[in-house]
């Protein structure tokens, strides 16, 4: 199995997720689009978030990847993803273009959302493997105050332990809540590669934080 760390931001820095509308349209495309099956168009934009996105499960599907992790910023997404079938991340990165189209139509602009091609970053090596799912939840930091330099926790970079992890917790759009137990979107997350038993991911990751003098930290920068 191969395993990438998947990113891509707005362009010139723009943000892309206004509101929580266009939050849960991303997150049903990652459910949606994720199917060997054609994806349904709809050109009309909805009127209100469909607090069910990401819920359901049905026994027709054939997944074309694996999505092991996701977070969601203003302005850049993060996934963590393997591949099911043969060019299955290709295939799944073209179908998600459905969502700049979507954009487009309901703030009315034209033109590239993003930036670039999509990073698509290979994970290889141990280290990396076991610190990129805590890099992808721990973006979530940015936005809490006294937190921000969370990339440098081994020169203090996180002050408060408890209100980082309360603040992980609650934040909807990402892999997080999920991997605590709190089902969020269930139906989009494979969880077996990180976590074998429940709870198991949520207190590696407080272990994570609290040694902060780890032999394995590495302070990975991907933006």
């Amino acid at each position: 199995m191969e395993l990438y760390h998947i990113l891509n931001r707005g362009v010139d820095g723009r943000t892309i997720f206004v509101d929580d509308q266009d939050r849960a349209r991303f997150v049903r495309d990652l459910y949606e689009f994720n199917d060997t099956v054609p994806a349904l168009q709809f050109s009309r934009v909805p009127q209100e978030v469909n607090p069910h996105v990401g819920r359901l499960t049905s026994n027709m599907r054939e997944r074309i990847v694996d999505i092991h992790g996701w977070k969601l910023m203003l302005n850049h997404y993060h996934l963590l993803v393997s591949e099911r079938i043969e060019n299955g991340l290709s295939l799944f990165l073209q179908k998600m273009s459905g969502y700049p189209r979507y954009f487009n139509e309901r703030h009315g602009r034209h033109g590239p959302l993003f930036g670039g091609s999509t990073k698509k970053v290979p994970i290889e090596r141990e280290g990396h493997f076991l610190y990129i799912l805590h890099y992808v939840h721990l973006n979530a930091l940015d936005d809490l105050p006294g937190a921000q330099q969370w990339r440098e926790r081994h020169k203090g970079g996180i002050a408060n332990l408890g209100a980082a992890l309360a603040h992980l917790r609650s934040d909807r759009w990402s892999s997080y809540r999920d991997y605590c137990g709190i089902p969020n979107f269930p139906s989009i997350l494979t969880k077996e590669l990180y976590e074998s038993r429940p709870g198991e991911y949520e207190a590696s990751l407080r272990a994570y934080l609290a040694d902060a003098s780890s032999d394995g930290f590495e302070p990975l920068q991907f933006e």
